[in-house]
């Protein structure tokens, strides 16, 4: 019998996530894709490094740290993951700086936009930015001579640096050879030239540049021999002890600085740093040699993302759109009125978020409504939503928030929004001790002739406006009763106490969901097993759960038809004879972060339709508050089959397939069968490019 749970049957989550990466940076390579936006890739690319380093190689940093030698599900002890994690990785880094250097900085000129190099500044140039650099950046910066009364200072994360080798004596007679300039935040990294001297139509120049040509006038007197930009990263996983603190939000607020100083596990450097230099920054941060990124090019790529803002060139960019409404709110105001001639579904980018703001204002607005509740697990810094939520807790609508602090890299957003909801008279809570409420939902509950009515709004994405224009994600809004009693009963969940309900359509994580999935899987097995049609598509951000994947090899090997939509993380191999040979696994990267949950069983031709705020990961199964929700409509459930699952796996532009030892490979197109699925979407659903 086969043993569906061997390590040879599992992909590393590490190098699974950086096989990711590396397909991100394929969208940079891309000659089909405007310059500007293969420019923005390879800053998410950074982006994305940033997050690996400070959450996945940290935490394998500490297990090797305590002595761990326990393996994950696919066999690799930590420390051999270490070595490889790293090989990867640094060969994942000088691709892409070998890029931004020998393709993205030459077209970029070729069309007008070009990143001046101070050994090419014309005499007009290099004296306005002399004068920038004495009126702008010299009265901010504080060089740090290193002596012993001026030990190597605490480096922020992720913050630009300049380490120099000085040669004479200063004012008081020291000769330390050695100091560190650290560049303040609110310095841009980049500056744009004005028009008349910059010899293009868009002329920029550095921060590093210009530090590294007038960083002497910091030293008076002194030789400056060299001088290094560099950065590090730390570990940023915050860690409150959620069992013992009295108030979570106080906590939080005490442990958010750490974050900024916690241990380093990776130092880049510019590709002109001595070795003596990088081997003493190694030493003062206490990393190995393994941990060092020699890059050629600013050490911050990540801050170039807002050079398309800067440039005016749409030949050089995606072409603009109008995000589309759905029929029944093409001439219906009332938001109520439309739910309650039948369930809407919002298919965003290419349909509006601006329904579900409208929502939450009209219900601010509404004299008949009596309350509001809602989930928030990331949202904007100037959220309409938030703002619509304050509104209608100061018009004395029962208004309730449940804010998830802890929401990784969210954590001040979320704070404040909490104390401005707070001072508003709203009623905000922290959901459960132990578990991260990831669940997207909002209630409102209405006062109409019949009595009280429920409607109800769910989602795959966050209520985020801004990554609602950038994220695929499905809504719903509904009033039908069983399905808002559910979300009622959850919401009673989270702010109240009690044993959890029996809820008639939802499948609630922590307590049903994992059970409701592998059930259907089980389903789909024995229908298999009996000679019948079994199928399952399902599209995620990530697979990880071995239960789940071992279950899907077992249904596999029974004949069950499984078509994998992973965009990221995948454990899974695909195509193994005997156990996978029946799994298909793709990842589609593209304009638009695919970021929808769509879970689809056949069952024995109900076929079956759930969209859901959870991956298939350990965590979201037991260890989040989440909530997976059927389609119940005929109409949209045909709809979500059709542009949510079979029209992405038709894709032959922007998929990648993974064969059966975890490498993907790009599909191509052939003459004449071109299949773009977010072109396609973008084209039936907005309101135009």
């Amino acid at each position: 019998m086969t043993n569906f749970s061997a390590p040879e049957y599992f992909i590393n989550r590490e190098l699974s996530l950086l096989a990711f990466n590396e397909r991100v940076l394929e969208q940079a390579e891309d000659p089909n894709t405007p310059v500007l936006e293969r420019l923005k890739f390879l800053c998410i690319l950074s982006s994305n490094l940033d997050e690996f380093f400070e959450i996945r190689v940290a935490g394998l940093k500490e297990k090797i740290k305590l002595g761990g030698v326990s393996a994950s599900p696919d066999g690799i002890a930590p420390l051999a993951l270490y070595d490889l994690v790293s090989k990867r990785a640094h060969e994942l880094v000088s691709r892409q700086y070998r890029h931004f250097n020998e393709s993205i900085i030459p077209e970029l000129k070729q069309n007008g936009v070009c990143f001046i190099r101070r050994t090419h500044w014309t005499k007009e140039q290099g004296e306005w930015i002399k004068a920038y650099f004495l009126r702008e950046v010299k009265p901010v910066l504080t060089p740090i001579g290193l002596d012993p009364a001026h030990p190597f200072p605490r480096v922020l994360n992720k913050s630009l640096n300049f380490a120099l080798e000085l040669e004479g004596k200063d004012a008081f007679g020291r000769n330390s050879g050695a100091a560190i300039v650290q560049a303040p935040r609110t310095l841009p990294r980049f500056i744009r030239l004005p028009d008349n001297i910059a010899g293009c139509k868009y002329g920029f120049v550095f921060l590093s540049s210009i530090l590294h040509a007038h960083v002497g006038e910091l030293f008076s007197g002194m030789n400056v021999l060299g001088c290094y930009q560099f950065r590090v990263t730390r570990n940023s996983d915050l860690f409150v002890d959620e069992e013992e603190v009295k108030n979570l939000r106080l906590a939080l607020q005490g442990e958010l600085p750490h974050r900024h100083f916690g241990d380093a596990v990776r130092l880049e450097v510019a590709d002109n740093c001595s070795d003596i230099i990088a081997n003493f920054l190694l030493n003062q941060f206490n990393l190995s040699a393994g941990d060092l990124y020699q890059v050629t090019g600013p050490v911050n790529l990540v801050r170039l993302m807002q050079i398309p803002d800067f440039v005016e060139l749409p030949s050089l960019k995606f072409a603009s759109f109008v995000p589309g409404l759905p029929p029944a709110l093409h001439k219906q105001t009332d938001i109520f009125k439309a739910i309650c001639k039948n369930d809407i579904l919002l298919h965003h980018p290419y349909q509006s978020f601006s329904p579900v703001i409208d929502f939450i204002s009209q219900a601010a607005r509404d004299p008949r409504v009596v309350a509001i509740k809602q989930t928030v697990y990331r949202t904007s810094a100037d959220s309409a939503l938030m703002e619509a939520l304050i509104t209608a807790a100061k018009n004395g609508k029962g208004v309730t928030v449940v804010v998830e602090l802890m929401a990784r890299f969210d954590e001040e957003a979320n704070i404040n929004w909490a104390a401005r909801l707070e001072e508003a008279g709203a009623h905000v809570v922290y959901g459960v001790v132990g578990y991260k409420t990831h669940a997207k939902m909002a209630l409102v509950i209405r006062r109409e002739d019949s009595g009280l009515r429920r409607y109800v709004h769910l989602g795959t994405g966050n209520y985020h406006p801004r990554t609602a224009r950038l994220y695929t994600d499905i809504g719903l809004f509904t009033c039908a009763d069983e399905i808002c009693s559910d979300v009622n009963d959850v919401f009673s969940q989270l702010t109240g106490l009690g044993k959890a309900s029996k809820l008639k359509h939802l499948w609630q994580a922590p307590f049903t969901l994992h059970s409701n999935l592998l059930k259907a899987i089980h389903r789909e097995t024995q229908f298999a097993k009996s000679g019948r049609p079994a199928e399952i598509m399902a599209k995620m951000n990530s697979l990880l759960d071995p239960q789940i994947i071992s279950a899907l090899y077992e249904a596999s090997s029974a004949g069950v038809k499984i078509n994998l939509i992973v965009r990221g993380v995948c454990a899974l191999r695909p195509g193994i004879p005997k156990v996978s040979e029946n799994i298909h696994v793709r990842s589609v990267i593209g304009r638009f972060l695919e970021h929808s949950r769509i879970f689809y069983f056949h069952n024995d031709g109900k076929q079956d339709v759930y969209l859901s705020s959870a991956d298939w990961m350990d965590r979201n199964f037991f260890r989040r508050i989440e909530v997976c929700f059927p389609i119940l409509n005929a109409r949209l459930k045909k709809r979500i089959i059709s542009e949510g699952l079979k029209i992405y796996l038709q894709d032959n532009c922007q998929a990648w397939e993974m064969n059966e030892d975890g490498q993907y490979h790009r599909k191509k197109t052939r003459r004449g069968s071109k299949h773009h699925a977010q072109l396609t979407l973008l084209s039936t659903l907005s309101a135009g490019l």
